[in-house]
Parts: structure tokens; sequence; C-alpha cells
């Protein structure tokens, strides 16, 4: 059962790069603050990576073109959903922009059938519905405008392409050393932070040099949301390598209590009555459909 604290654990360490990614966006931009997640966990990924491999005797790699192929679409993805997440919560909150990631699951639900031939029971698609609905009335805009609708939009944007990245990075870790899961996803992790990395510093060198500044001023808070970043990925893959995906999932909803109350101390947020069942209503669907 140890996987149940190293998800607790990822779980903690995604609220703590989140809160640090969005304490530079002001001056980084939404893709300044997303490059902040790979380039400064890159080297730690590189070490989690090197550690696992050299404890793990046997391990062969097999990088073979559909590795490569699902780790940079896998890359593309994450890249939109960061920054999409990192929109909602700049003009939502903290805890809501990080419930609205939850929509991932019924996405992942939705692009696992439909891409993937996944075989779905009428358990989960009852909780990924309940949860959708939990999740429609804890974000449904109070005041009728723009930057609130926009909010929304950004948060399930940010759902669908997280939902069909961690699809792209399963395959990739399977294709790569399928004896060793744990090794394959750790090295997953090290690969697609590197193929970020440079394809973002890259964009905002061309088009946005500022923000590329502004990352490096903030250097001390991006290397710890970098160190988080990496931390969280590899935890998240080590526990879904020691049991099924569905029970982890089930655990990781503990992100969204740790979201509300890092909101409430860092970011002077606030839940309303309302918002805090509905909230808890959104984390039963998304326990029974991961259980389910």
């Amino acid at each position: 059962m140890i996987w149940i604290p190293i998800t607790i654990a990822a779980a903690a360490f995604q609220v703590a790069r989140n809160a640090a990614q969005r304490s530079v966006m002001g001056g980084a931009g939404p893709w300044g603050a997303t490059l902040v997640r790979f380039l400064f966990g890159l080297p730690f990924a590189i070490v989690f990576a090197a550690v696992a491999w050299f404890v793990t005797p046997g391990a062969a790699p097999h990088a073979t073109p559909w590795f490569w192929l699902a780790c940079v679409a896998g890359a593309a993805l994450q890249i939109c959903g960061t920054a999409a997440q990192l929109t909602a919560m700049h003009r939502s909150s903290f805890a809501l922009g990080t419930a609205l990631q939850q929509s991932g699951l019924l996405f992942a639900l939705v692009w696992g059938v439909l891409l993937f031939g996944d075989k779905v029971s009428a358990l989960t698609w009852i909780g990924g519905l309940i949860a959708t609905a939990g999740l429609a009335v804890l974000t449904w805009p109070r005041a009728q405008t723009p930057m609130r609708r926009g909010a929304v939009t950004a948060g399930l944007a940010s759902g669908a392409a997280f939902a069909l990245c961690a699809n792209c990075f399963r395959q990739a870790a399977l294709a790569f050393e399928p004896a060793h899961p744990a090794v394959s996803a750790l090295v997953t992790v090290m690969v697609v932070q590197a193929i970020q990395s440079a394809a973002l510093t890259a964009f905002l060198a061309a088009r946005n040099p500022d923000a590329l500044v502004e990352v490096v001023k903030a250097w001390r808070r991006s290397l710890g949301a970098g160190f988080c970043g990496a931390a969280a990925s590899g935890l998240w893959f080590t526990a879904m390598a020691l049991s099924p995906v569905g029970p982890v999932r089930a655990v990781g909803v503990v992100e969204m209590p740790m979201a509300a109350i890092a909101g409430r101390r860092l970011f002077s947020e606030r839940l309303t009555p309302v918002q805090v069942i509905f909230g808890l209503i959104a984390a039963a669907g998304v326990a029974l459909a991961a259980l389910g």
C-alpha cells in the first residue's frame, strides 16, 4: 500500500508547483510561467531518471519511433494544458483553477473510448457525470463578465489537454521499457521535459523575450516550481506503476482541498459555502469514477 502516501505526496508537490508558477505569472505571463515548470524541472528530472536507471539492473531502452511520437505529442499537449490552467487560475482563483483541471477525468474517459478502445463501466460514467455536474456549479460565473467566462473555458481546455497528454505519456512509458514501468516513467518524464524546455524557450526567445527575462529574474521561485514539478511527475508515475490508475486517481482527489487551503493561505482566496458543497460533490464523483 506504499502507493497511497506516494500519491498524496504527488498531489502536495503538484499544488506547491502550481502555487509557485502562479506567483511568477504576473510578469512572465502564462507561457513564461509554463516554461518555469519544464526548464527548472529538467535538472531534477535528469537526476531522478539517472538514479532510477542505475539502481534497476536489467533495464534496457526501447526508444522506438512510437515512443518519440508519443513523447512529442504529450509534450505539446502538456504545454498547452499548463498555460490554460494558469490562465484559469489567474482569471478566477487558485482553488477554482485546480478544480477545473479535474474535468480531465471526463475527458480522459472520452479520449480513452474514442482513441484507445478503452472499456468503461457504467459506474465510471456515472461518477464522471456527477463530477462534471459538481464542477459546473462550482465554477459557474457569478458575474457575467468575459473574464470570468474565459476562466471556465481555459479550465476546461486544460482538463481536455491534460487528459489526452496523460494517455500519450502512458503509451510512451509502455513502449520504452515495459518490464520496468517505474524506470520507464521517469525516463519519459526526463525526455518530455527536455523537449518542452527546448521548444518553449525557442518560442519565447522569438516571440516574447521579455518573458524569458522575467523567468530568469524569478529564478528562486522558478527553481522551487521546477523541483516540485519534477517531483510531482515522478511520484505520480511511480504510484501508477505500483497500482492501477483508478485508485491512484481516487486518492489524488486530495489535491482539491489542498489547493483550497493553499489559495486561502497564500493568496487570501475564499470559497463560498455553495462552492465548498459542490466541490465535495465533484470530488465524490471523481472518486466514484476512478474506483468504477
